[in-house]
């Protein structure tokens, strides 16, 4: 039953599995982006916002503000210290896992939002800067994941880079070339796709994501958990039980 996913986070990568992890992880990225806006009224992947946003308080004296974009700039780079710290750590006890620890930490705090998110928002004054740094980590937590897999070729959580990189080879595409040009411009077919598919990944995510909110809340988080949870869980189960025959 685990055979066709055991690829999604195994050790051995191939740039086909590292587009099949990217493209999950992109959807995922999307769902929860999106849910998570309309939880918090904040888009939690977009740190390019955050720090302006937090410039932007400053100089109108609203430091309150200015002071809660900055942790969640630090809660961001904080998930991906700690995708960094996990994956050195499980390459280190040469787990079969190691890709997929920081996934399991994901959908572990993905359940924490979706299974008391309905709590945490009757305590909206208190609670809603918490859930916000709570999104944040988990954000630069999984960016972090496909980025160290792919060797920084695949991001998953803003689709600003992706939009650009598309950008540039469709330009590419559509140039027409001179007949007697040495070196004609050509375009990464490619990159070409892999980009645009991660792109609607991430598009049909927040789909996803935002339908699920509207209509079921927080608990539309749980799937999106167990997903990553499927993805690591026969490496987790193979390492498992080579522990246990130790």
């Amino acid at each position: 039953m685990f055979e066709p996913i055991r690829g999604f986070t195994s050790l051995q990568r191939t740039p086909q599995a590292n587009l099949k992890l990217g493209s999950v992880l992109a959807f995922v990225a999307g769902a929860t982006n999106a849910g998570g806006f309309l939880a918090v009224g904040q888009y939690t992947s977009h740190m390019t916002g955050m720090l302006s946003s937090v410039a932007d308080n400053l100089v109108l004296g609203q430091l309150t503000m200015a002071a809660a974009g900055f942790v969640a700039l630090l809660a961001f780079l904080l998930g991906a210290m700690t995708t960094a710290w996990l994956v050195n750590w499980g390459m280190r006890l040469e787990l079969r896992s190691a890709y997929g620890l920081p996934l399991i930490l994901e959908a572990l705090l993905l359940l924490v939002f979706g299974l008391f998110g309905a709590t945490m928002s009757l305590l909206h004054t208190v609670i809603l800067p918490v859930t916000v740094v709570l999104l944040c980590f988990i954000m630069g937590l999984q960016n972090a994941v496909i980025t160290k897999i792919s060797h920084a070729v695949i991001r998953t959580t803003h689709v600003t880079g992706l939009v650009t990189d598309l950008g540039i080879e469709l330009g590419k595409l559509l140039y027409v070339n001179r007949h007697a040009d040495p070196q004609p411009v050509r375009a990464n077919r490619e990159r070409l796709r892999v980009h645009a598919q991660l792109i609607a990944c991430f598009f049909v995510g927040g789909l996803a994501g935002a339908i699920g909110f509207k209509y079921v809340g927080f608990i539309s988080t749980v799937p999106l958990a167990a997903l990553l949870l499927l993805l690591v869980l026969r490496p987790a189960l193979d390492d498992w039980h080579q522990l246990r025959a130790a």
